[in-house]
């Protein structure tokens, strides 16, 4: 059994770019993309995707460099995603939310040798590439206009326009590269961030292949979805249906900006079957329409955990929510809340909350548990004791560019550390509890800022809330709730917010605090920083200490 050698007709590298190679030969005349009146077919995407890889190829790109951009979702950033690894060389999409200074660290740091700007983002890009702080040469530098309303813009120092840049490349003479190993890197994407500098997280052409494939099945992607882009691609590359869309021969439906107007006429215009999106939209989603849509919508979410409410105000509008669960290192979803069909006859709110739960292991993993740290045991499956969730597969990243302590720091005993306190219920769904640094102690007892905010979400008047620790000077810590509250809603007061949480949870777990604000700070990848609010809610202490001992007796 062991003597049959490798031959390069049964052993061939995985990588999602074969995905278009495929999609131009089998459905080389289905439409693949649709940006406003524009619209290309799989043939022409991938006749483009090979012309931008040999005009690449001509700039002397070459295997390991990073190409970068800085674009919302528009068809150019979607080729990329293709041309970029069909040149040998590793795909940088930059968050296009970051100020100045945040793209200016993803360069330096980065160092990329072409550099793609959309003619949206050309004073950010200016700005950004002033404040590099790196002894690399400048990239060179490409304007991507408006593919459906060309508006002229160009930048300085930029010679060159994606389009020009499209036209000019010729495959006869620089092929694309096939891939040699799929270990080699496909993309470079930075962490948001969130608690310290952003961290570049490469992944390989297999990760990013699995990772894929275990989307499409467990999600239910299908056959010739209709895909709008409510997610960021930049975001772990459209947590991998960048290619995903490819594989299924389905349409990319490409808007600039994902606000109410744009998602829902999209959704009308071009009969849109799945979408993704981070839990912040479905406030945009909720307000944005009153009845339900015609037909449903399936929606793949995550990034943090969507309360129950939440999920069952934007069901009622006819969206049908999987919930998954992931990070950057983990090349998008690594668990997906797969529904089972005996809980279909249990009520709303039952089904809301199981909804709610992170779910099973995706398929690209070898394995997901929840652990205690100090002995690197097995949580019992009980939904109550606590650990670590950690993860081991083919779709774990490569590791943190240039930061080799980072990349050891992360892996431990054969597994990849996520960060993540959770639970696991007994039927071996896991459910995320908190952020190990968003644990509150108070008094010796854990508790979880997210079944908190849980319960918060469940008061009619409230449109968002984030629960932190604040210092108390007799229990150590306590819980202090910031929140928004619902058009109309002003005259609700802390007294009743409090009132409320008694009768939802143990008094121990009751925010001891709350701040009411016109909306939650959160960084440019919609993720709530905590950190600032954690420093605010420090602030209130100090300045508050007698009301909190005389809360701590009641």
């Amino acid at each position: 059994m062991d003597s049959f050698p490798k031959r390069d007709g049964n052993h061939v590298p995985l990588s999602p770019i074969t995905f278009l190679t495929r999609a131009a030969s089998a459905y080389a005349d289905r439409t693949s993309l649709i940006y406003g009146s524009t619209t290309f077919t799989w043939m022409q995407t991938y006749q483009r995707c090979c012309r931008l890889a040999a005009a690449l190829l001509e700039m002397a790109v070459s295997k390991n460099d990073v190409v970068s951009v800085l674009a919302p979702n528009t068809p150019a950033l979607y080729e990329l995603h293709y041309a970029v690894p069909m040149a040998g060389a590793v795909f940088n999409p930059i968050n296009s939310r970051l100020d100045a200074a945040g793209v200016a660290t993803i360069i330096s740091h980065a160092e990329p040798k072409v550099l793609f700007v959309d003619y949206e983002y050309i004073g950010v890009a200016t700005e950004a590439i002033k404040a590099c702080s790196t002894d690399a040469p400048p990239p060179v530098l490409v304007v991507i206009d408006d593919q459906d309303k060309p508006t002229g813009a160009r930048m300085a120092g930029a010679d060159l326009e994606y389009e020009q840049l499209v036209s000019r490349g010729d495959p006869a003479r620089y092929s694309p590269r096939d891939v040699s190993d799929e270990w080699d890197a496909i993309t470079l994407n930075y962490t948001s961030g969130t608690t310290s500098a952003p961290k570049g997280v490469v992944y390989s052409h297999r990760g990013a292949y699995l990772s894929t494939v275990s989307n499409m099945i467990q999600w239910g992607l299908g056959h010739e979805p209709v895909y709008l882009w409510s997610l960021p691609m930049f975001h772990c590359n459209g947590w991998a249906f960048t290619w995903g869309v490819a594989a299924c021969g389905g349409v990319n439906i490409c808007i600039r900006v994902p606000t109410a107007a744009n998602m829902y006429a999209a959704i009308a215009a071009h009969g849109v079957t799945h979408m993704c999106a981070a839990p912040v939209l479905f406030n945009i989603l909720i307000e944005g329409r009153r009845e339900r849509l015609p037909y449903p919508v399936h929606v793949l979410t995550g990034g943090a955990p969507p309360p129950a409410g939440l999920l069952q105000s934007v069901e009622q509008l006819g969206f049908k929510v999987t919930h998954s669960y992931g990070m950057t290192e983990s090349t998008g979803p690594a668990t997906l809340c797969e529904w089972r069909e005996q809980w279909d006859v249990l009520p709303a709110p039952e089904r809301a909350a199981l909804k709610a739960r992170q779910g099973v292991s995706a398929l690209s993993l070898a394995a997901l548990d929840v652990k205690d740290l100090k002995t690197m045991a097995s949580v019992p499956r009980n939904g109550a004791t606590l650990g670590e969730i950690v993860l081991r597969g083919s779709s774990v990243m490569k590791g943190y560019y240039k930061n080799p302590e980072a990349t050891e720091a992360a892996f431990r005993g054969g597994w990849f550390l996520t960060g993540d306190v959770g639970v696991v219920h007994p039927d071996g769904y896991v459910e995320i509890k908190d952020l190990s640094k968003d644990v509150i102690i108070s008094g010796g007892e854990n508790i979880s800022s997210v079944e908190v905010e849980s319960a918060l979400y469940g008061h009619p008047a409230v449109r968002e809330a984030a629960v932190v620790a604040m210092p108390h000077p007799h229990w150590g810590e306590s819980p202090c709730a910031f929140m928004s509250l619902k058009d109309g809603a002003s005259e609700v007061k802390e007294e009743e917010i409090v009132s409320f949480c008694r009768t939802k949870m143990a008094r121990f777990m009751v925010p001891k605090k709350v701040v009411f604000v016109d909306q939650l700070p959160r960084n440019s990848t919609g993720k709530v920083q905590k950190l600032l609010l954690r420093d605010r809610a420090r602030a209130l202490a100090n300045n508050n200490e007698e009301h909190l001992i005389t809360a701590s007796r009641l």
